[in-house]
């Protein structure tokens, strides 16, 4: 990587997109300056201030209000709220001279060529040559935007294409110009990845790039094969959501989400300037759509689209669905397939694919029809698009939020037959498909040494995929690195002395097997090896303890059971903080409750930017019983050092179980207590957690990791302590805040907390605590509120208030 670096960015453009990219390089530590352009007349707030033109605070009030909308908007676009320093704010008449101290100018005005060629053109009047500059537009050619710029602004320019919400999405697609530096695109890619934790993905200069290109096509598809076949809305959204590794939104919910409009204006886009595309008659709106478009129906912006919210005459709320026969709005109705049944015992999506083409009913022929045009299409697109089959998946994956690219489902189901039911639809793939069946490779994808291969057309030849060498990929690696396996866990070895324990169960929930897995690999561990990592790449760290082993014992009232299970997890989170080697845990997605707990015992956590983290065991009637309640003592003790008023600290600490807070950013976690500043860190891109996790097990093993000592130095305030939060949850209770249960609970988790009924502060072990938590978690388990409780969130997946 070259040695330029980006330490401030200017943002030309206040809108959601450019308001979004802001907030995520303030993210990442960057400097940020967002100009907008000035009002040109007063709102009636301002009149009646008796402010004018000239006021500041007018002439960057469209910048103001556009980025304060954003830092308010749900999902947030900040790590944490504090990031928001980072960004400051002016107008393009004032303000235009400081884009000569940044290190990157971004436009991202109206997608309109002429408005961007002007916003350019002043520009480079106060750029510095050598400044990177480049545009966020989602389909205009990049060729059109730089004509008549000098060579310095030409060579520094490029199309660099975010993803809406731009904190979430990973997909960043980088568009060379025809005189872009070869250096700047290899720059952008790297830093993509490595800093803003996107997919960084290098397209040609064509109509809706790589990932809008394939994504319009596929929703473009379906709205014609919905008619053809005669599906709901609601069938088709049961058909392409979650069942095949696709968002919850599955279509048309998403095309509500991101609007109608939108889709159309992408759509008409393709169809006007890619006349030579095959599927061409595919981008003609059906009459549905025009007729939404015309009742201005667009989805969630306009309170209607596919699907409304309704509320009866008696309060009842209810989602109504638009029948697309009729036009009008309808209550939901259920969708059922036969062949998904057939799925429900198949974990992995990459599994299912297979069985369902096969599918006899409705469902299968729906999935023969719509896979059989994406993969001809996807086939066609090469080289027109991009020269790497790789991209369009990476694309796809990254920017639509498919499990699998369009590529790895072919391999998924045979190329062979992806090609049969391309002929069966009367379609055709490209003529290198079946070249590269007759070179001899009959998939698209290979694994080797544990990096994976992709087919390179030109080369005929399956080729290693640049850019893997800073990952580590456990699907790769997972069968030929194992050390130990059960049914929980899968000990796989990373190499340099550093082993990874990848948990195996349903949504990654810890139950007896991962138990007996996590101590297995530390005993692995502590005698071959220098270190542990407790990582996975699944959609979520872990869940939490297996809470339907909980209520099958509190049911039957197993207690010496469920104690002997419960002391068995906290023993566990014990070893991952006192075992002879460094652990270090990586979570990201969900960590909740008992993965939460496990974290906070590793001797290093490093998270993913994107990590849920925290003690939610409040929402079943419990309280944190791994260990998690005596770790927030102990942690509210070790501030108490630092001169705080120690009943204040222990109540927030106390609070953070209490109402089972949850981070929703790593950054967020530190605020909470759950990681630790000066000892955890955060990765922005999750691609590379495995890999940094190992380098810190490994620094930390060569560094001379030593097992640390027991503490029996816990600072619990006792009496002192108890009373304060018994007063407080008497009054919670008598108004009405809370629960009876809530106040049963919270009561337990009081006496934990501050040590039992102690006359005075008294050092105390780890293990008293712990011992003290696990009476208090078993005791709350023979409530019958509570076994209510947790059969509720085994049944619906959501906690139950009572």
């Amino acid at each position: 990587m070259s040695k330029r670096r980006i330490k401030k960015i200017a943002i030309i453009g206040s809108g959601i997109m450019g308001s979004g990219i802001a907030c995520h390089f303030a993210n990442i530590g960057v400097d940020v300056l967002l100009l907008d352009i000035v009002p040109r007349e007063l709102n009636d707030k301002e009149k009646a201030k008796g402010l004018t033109l000239e006021d500041k605070v007018v002439r960057n009030r469209l910048v103001n209000e556009a980025l304060a909308a954003s830092i308010k908007s749900k999902p947030a676009p900040l790590y944490h709220p504090s990031f928001a320093n980072r960004i400051t704010t002016g107008n393009l008449e004032d303000d235009i001279s400081k884009v000569k101290d940044v290190d990157w100018i971004m436009e991202v005005v109206v997608e309109r060529l002429d408005i961007k060629q002007q916003v350019f053109e002043k520009l480079e009047q106060h750029r510095t040559p050598g400044t990177l500059i480049t545009s966020n537009t989602s389909g205009i050619p990049i060729k059109f935007m730089s004509e008549g710029r000098s060579e310095d602004f030409q060579k520094h320019f490029c199309g660099t294409h975010f993803f809406n919400p731009a904190r979430y999405l990973k997909l960043f697609e980088i568009i060379p110009g025809p005189k872009t530096d070869a250096s700047v695109l290899e720059f952008l890619n790297e830093y993509g990845e490595k800093f803003l934790g996107k997919t960084s993905v290098v397209a040609k200069d064509t109509p809706a790039f790589i990932g809008n290109r394939i994504g319009i096509f596929s929703i473009m598809s379906l709205f014609h094969t919905v008619k053809d076949l005669d599906l709901t809305i609601e069938e088709v959204d049961k058909l392409s959501g979650p069942v095949i590794g696709r968002p919850k939104s599955a279509t048309f919910r998403t095309v509500d989400v991101v609007g109608l409009d939108t889709l159309v204006h992408v759509a008409n886009g393709i169809k006007e300037n890619c006349p030579k595309d095959e599927r061409n008659e595919l981008f003609v709106l059906p009459d549905f759509i025009n007729t939404m478009m015309e009742n201005k129906w667009l989805g969630s912006k306009t309170g209607q689209g596919f699907y409304k919210k309704s509320v009866s005459a008696e309060g009842k709320k209810e989602i109504l669905s638009l029948d697309l026969n009729t036009l009008e709005y309808r209550s939901a109705q259920k969708a059922k397939f036969a062949t998904l049944e057939l799925t429900k015992t198949v974990d992995k999506v990459v599994d299912r694919f297979k069985i369902l083409v096969k599918g006899k009913d409705k469902a299968g022929e729906f999935y023969r029809k719509s896979f059989a045009a994406l993969f001809a299409y996807v086939s066609n697109r090469i080289p027109e698009i991009t020269d790497d089959l790789y991209k369009i998946d990476d694309a796809m994956k990254a920017g639509f939020g498919w499990e699998h690219g369009p590529f790895q489902i072919w391999d998924a189901i045979g190329v062979e037959k992806g090609i049969e039911m391309m002929k069966a639809e009367g379609l055709e793939p490209n003529a290198w498909v079946n070249e590269m069946l007759a070179s001899g490779s009959t998939s698209f994808y290979t694994v080797k040494d544990g990096a994976t291969y992709a087919y390179d057309i030109p080369k005929k030849s399956q080729e290693k995929i640049p850019g893997q060498d800073s990952f580590i990929i456990l699907d790769n690696i997972r069968k030929s690195n194992e050390v130990f396996k059960n049914s929980g866990v899968v000990v796989e070895d990373l190499g340099d002395g550093i082993l990874n324990v990848e948990f195996q169960s349903k949504m990654n929930t810890i139950g007896g097997d991962v138990l007996a897995g996590l101590n297995k690999a530390i005993d692995l561990a502590e005698k071959d090896f220098a270190g542990l990592v407790v990582g996975n790449q699944a959609a979520n760290f872990s869940v939490g303890a297996n809470i339907g082993m909980i209520f099958m014992m509190a049911a039957e009232q197993e207690y010496d059971e469920l104690n002997m299970a419960i002391k068995y997890f906290q023993d566990t989170m014990m070893r991952m903080r006192y075992s002879a080697i460094p652990t270090v845990s990586a979570p990201h997605g969900m960590a909740l409750g008992g993965g939460c707990e496990l974290s906070m015992h590793a001797d290093k956590v490093v998270a993913a930017a994107e990590t849920y983290i925290g003690l939610v065991e409040f929402g079943v009637g419990v309280i944190p019983g791994g260990g998690g309640s005596k770790e927030m003592a102990l942690r509210a003790q070790d501030t108490f050092r630092k001169g705080d008023v120690e009943l204040n600290v222990l109540q927030e600490y106390f609070l953070t179980i209490g109402m089972a807070k949850v981070a929703t950013s790593a950054y967020e976690a530190f605020d909470l207590g759950i990681l630790q500043k000066g000892k955890d860190i955060v990765v922005v891109n999750k691609d590379r957690q495995i890999a940094t996790a190992k380098a810190h097990a490994k620094l930390m093993a060569d560094a001379g990791y030593t097992q640390p000592v027991k503490r029996t130095d816990v600072k619990v305030l006792g009496k002192q302590a108890l009373g304060m939060f018994l007063v407080g949850t008497d009054a919670m209770e008598a108004s009405h805040y809370i629960s009876e249960h809530d106040h049963k609970i919270a009561n337990k988790l009081a006496y934990v907390m501050a040590g039992g009924d102690l006359s005075e502060p008294t050092l105390v072990s780890e293990q008293y605590l712990l011992d003290l938590e696990r009476e208090a978690f078993l005791s709350l388990c023979t409530e019958r509120k509570t076994l209510e409780r947790i059969q509720h969130m085994l049944k619906t997946g959501k906690p139950l208030r009572n």
